[in-house]
């Protein structure tokens, strides 16, 4: 995909997705930490019927330290690796507040001494809290990515380095929630909605036979 095709991609995305953000629920840049690090292997919608509950509780760092690991855990049980992240997010919460005055650390350096925040989460934490232009390749994105034409790449990581080359600068601040969103809602992985898909006459996946059938 040439550049000019590149900026036609996000430009009819951009148009489809006229507001793109996060569908995790969150009111400070601590909720969103937390509820991304609920969210791996697990999707949106089970994180939010527990976070819902659980920063009626606690929603800062003291709070969460005050809650224990014990009472963490009992309150996000529905979610998978609960037992993990109730540490992680515990333990986070201590460093937090003991090392950055409670406040949610604004560099990939920082973010990734975080028990349980790798390379993913602290993309999305610099991307939506801090408007950095960063992209979080989860399955989605590298799905979508490498199955329409905007990269060729056999890893996240790749996939995210080639992005980040590619994407023209007006559309990178959003880049990371229109690509999820498109790969989430349309180009799916078992019945990607083709039909209704506003890149197909972008799309390789579409007319080398994936989806034109």
């Amino acid at each position: 995909m040439n550049q000019k095709q590149v900026v036609t991609l996000f430009k009819l995305l951009q148009k489809s997705i006229p507001n793109p953000k996060s569908e995790l629920n969150f009111s400070s840049p601590f909720e969103l930490l937390v509820a991304v690090m609920l969210s791996q292997q697990a999707t949106d919608i089970s994180v939010n019927k527990v976070t819902d509950k659980l920063f009626k509780v606690a929603n800062t760092p003291k709070k969460i330290i005050e809650l224990g690991v014990d009472g963490l855990r009992e309150l996000i049980k529905t979610i998978g690796l609960h037992n993990q992240k109730a540490k992680n997010i515990h333990q986070s919460s201590i460093i937090i507040l003991q090392k950055h005055e409670g406040k949610i650390p604004n560099t990939r350096d920082s973010l990734e001494t975080l028990p349980g925040v790798g390379r993913k989460t602290a993309n999305i934490i610099l991307n939506t809290i801090f408007h950095q232009p960063t992209i979080a390749v989860d399955t989605h994105i590298f799905r979508f990515a490498n199955r329409v034409g905007l990269v060729s790449a056999k890893t996240p990581l790749a996939t995210e380095k080639t992005l980040m080359q590619i994407v023209p600068k007006e559309f990178m601040q959003d880049a990371h929630h229109l690509l999820l969103l498109h790969g989430r809602y349309v180009c799916k992985a078992r019945k990607p909605k083709c039909d209704e898909c506003v890149l197909r006459d972008l799309c390789e996946f579409y007319h080398g036979g994936g989806g034109g059938n």
